[in-house]
């Protein structure tokens, strides 16, 4: 049976594959449009390539440029941050908007705090406010360097499996996230990614002015709890909050248009339209702020 967000995102990725860049020795995987306007850097979570997000790609390209990553197989959040600095300076940039989601999200919040100057807008979706204590759950509780990937892979399976059966609906997005599991993401950067968090640095504080930081979250996110919403919000005094009313933990692959608009919102790239203004309503699968 045909599912058309890999149907989708496959067309995209033919039109415009990872390209392969290395940064101090750390082979990244980039999806740059080169395009006119601001610069917006696109860091997925664990389960996602940078054409994860291709719908806002194809949605904020003509306004911007738009500048998506694939996690390399080595490094952690201090190198990466570095790395993407790296990034933009070979390209010119001197400050891009950074949008991370899940283990992005951490990414782009310690960029924000160790690299200030070049992080004009920080988005923190869907995302943690510490590594404390990640290391006693699981999958990070195991030997992420020499635990089977089989098993390591069999816990994101198990999860996306209770998730499917709780929400049929999303039958798509589950066989969607499953494809990356079972290899699209390579075994090396599965447990790079894994490692990442659970020997990662705590978080600097974000010096961006208030105007200059948004919060995304989803009140049904099933691996980011109530409270850990909460503390996000809180390490970022002043951030404009965004709560979708359902899309788990991608609501940018189940709701695009509306993340797209909350997107160019917040950058000034363009009024909010018709599917923003709709979101208002306490039942629709949309936004509250």
């Amino acid at each position: 049976m045909t599912n058309p967000l890999i149907t989708a995102r496959d067309a995209f990725a033919t039109r415009h594959p990872e390209a392969r860049e290395v940064l101090s020795g750390r082979d990244w995987g980039v999806i740059d449009t080169a395009g006119p306007g601001p610069a917006l850097l696109l860091i997925p979570g664990t389960l996602g390539r940078a054409d994860i997000f291709w719908q806002q790609i194809e949605a904020l390209a003509p306004r911007c440029r738009v500048i998506a990553v694939s996690y390399p197989a080595s490094g952690g959040i201090e190198d990466w941050a570095g790395d993407l600095c790296a990034m933009l300076d070979a390209r010119g940039i001197d400050r891009a908007a950074v949008l991370g989601s899940s283990l992005g999200g951490y990414l782009a919040q310690f960029m924000a705090g160790a690299h200030p100057a070049r992080v004009s807008h920080l988005f923190a979706a869907n995302t943690l406010h510490t590594v404390q204590g990640i290391a006693e759950r699981q999958p990070y509780a195991q030997d992420l360097d020499h635990a089977p990937i089989e098993a390591l892979r069999a816990g994101f399976m198990n999860a996306l499996q209770g998730w499917g059966q709780a929400h049929p609906d999303q039958a798509d997005l589950v066989a969607f996230l499953a494809a990356e599991v079972a290899g699209r993401i390579p075994e090396a950067e599965m447990r790079a990614r894994l490692n990442a968090l659970k020997r990662g640095p705590e978080l600097p504080p974000a010096p961006q002015p208030p105007e200059s930081l948004s919060v995304i979250d989803a009140a049904d996110d099933p691996l980011i709890p109530p409270e850990m919403r909460t503390a996000v919000r809180a390490r970022l005094p002043g951030a404009a909050g965004f709560r979708f009313l359902r899309g788990g933990h991608f609501p940018y692959v189940l709701r695009p248009a509306l993340y797209a608009n909350l997107i160019a919102a917040r950058l000034g790239l363009a009024q909010p339209d018709a599917a923003w203004r709709a979101s208002a309503a306490p039942d629709a699968p949309g936004l509250v702020a």
